[in-house]
């Protein structure tokens, strides 16, 4: 789809000058750009890229030089990055799913499916799910009996929601997601050689080798309204009680939450992050890749945590963490500038030690 210059500047909610009436068909870097792509120029770095590519227009950033510049047109930005939010949803046509019900889809009689959904190939909805006005749900989606999903709701391929899952409005899950497996809850007869190092932090006691039998969930999970997840995310159900994520909360690709986790609103919770069983994290909360979350703990809101950070403890609200284990990013950095000084103060504590020992010998 081809759209005005003007057409995206209003989108974006941006000013546009010169030739806006020029057709775009998509958005490129300057270099690659062809005579029908947009280029994001949107930062002096890129400016020299233009004159190696073919654009006629450009978002350029602030008192940019349009016409110095070779462009026909041009629009600019306050925020370039917020400008691509918008760039990218109106250019984005999102997965394509027909209209209707794909004649093999699988969808049980007790079912409910609200005006406008599109349902795809090989989807299977279970007993008394009840799907939202205007959903879109791509192929091979299983949806279980009982399960919940809201208006305006776009499930990718392959997408698994477990049985009596609740979910709201807007809500995005990108292929391979599982929602509503069961937790990873097990305990042993007597007391484990687990139990015995949480309490003495090292020392198994006298814990005898013992089976381990399954705690199973009765819960399940409930996600509010805006809530997107990545590729293989894989949410647990509660044991007894729902996990739960709030409004407006992302997680990225292979994030995995364990049973009972709460999760506040508006959190962004980046690649490969692991929450264990009974965690509670507040409102704007950010963990960057690979961070680890211990059971049982509370993160306040708007705190972040720098990549592979792992928190082991209850962290209060608007703490930067960083490290192995979690510390103020502050006395993170300090310690890791004195770990890197050591080689140093060992050669200087030798060289002392051997000044001494030449002055006692002289005496």
């Amino acid at each position: 789809m081809a759209y005005s210059v003007q057409d995206i500047a209003t989108a974006l909610g941006a000013q546009a000058f010169g030739a806006v009436d020029l057709l775009i068909d998509g958005a490129s870097e300057p270099a690659a750009a062809g005579p029908r792509d947009l280029a994001l120029a949107m930062d002096p770095k890129y400016g020299g890229g233009l004159a190696q590519g073919q654009a006629r227009a450009a978002i350029l950033w602030p008192d940019a030089d349009w016409q110095a510049l070779g462009l026909e047109a041009a629009i600019f930005v306050p925020r370039p990055r917020y400008a691509m939010s918008g760039l990218t949803t109106l250019m984005d046509p999102g997965p394509e799913i027909d209209e209707g019900v794909h004649p093999t889809a699988v969808i049980h009689p007790d079912a409910q499916i609200g005006a406008g959904a599109a349902i795809g190939p090989f989807v299977v909805i279970g007993r008394g799910a009840r799907i939202g006005a205007n959903a879109r749900i791509a192929s091979h989606v299983s949806i279980a009996e009982g399960a919940q999903i809201g208006a305006e709701a776009l499930l990718c391929q392959g997408v698994r929601i477990g049985a009596r899952v609740v979910i709201g409005d807007r809500f995005i899950a990108q292929p391979g997601a599982v929602v509503g497996s069961d937790g990873f809850s097990f305990v042993t007869p007597e007391k484990s050689g687990v139990e015995s190092v949480r309490e003495t932090l090292g020392d198994q006691g006298d814990a005898e080798a013992q089976s381990w039998t399954r705690i199973h969930s009765l819960g399940s999970v409930r996600i509010g309204d805006d809530v997107e997840l990545g590729a293989n995310v894989a949410i647990d159900r509660g044991t007894i009680r729902d996990t739960s994520i709030g409004n407006g909360t992302k997680l990225d690709n292979l994030v995995h939450i364990g049973h009972n986790v709460e999760i506040g609103h508006d959190c962004l919770i980046c690649g490969q992050v692991g929450m264990a069983g009974s965690a509670q994290v507040g409102d704007r909360v950010v963990l960057a890749g690979q961070c680890g979350v211990n059971d049982n703990i509370f993160i306040g809101d708007d705190v972040i945590a720098g990549g592979a950070t792992k928190i082991f403890t209850n962290a209060p609200k608007g703490r930067v963490l960083l490290g192995y284990p979690a510390m103020k990013m502050e006395s993170h950095v300090e310690a890791y500038k004195g770990l890197r000084r050591l080689p140093r103060l060992f050669r200087d504590v030798a060289d002392l030690k051997k000044a001494v020992l030449n002055r006692d010998k002289s005496d």
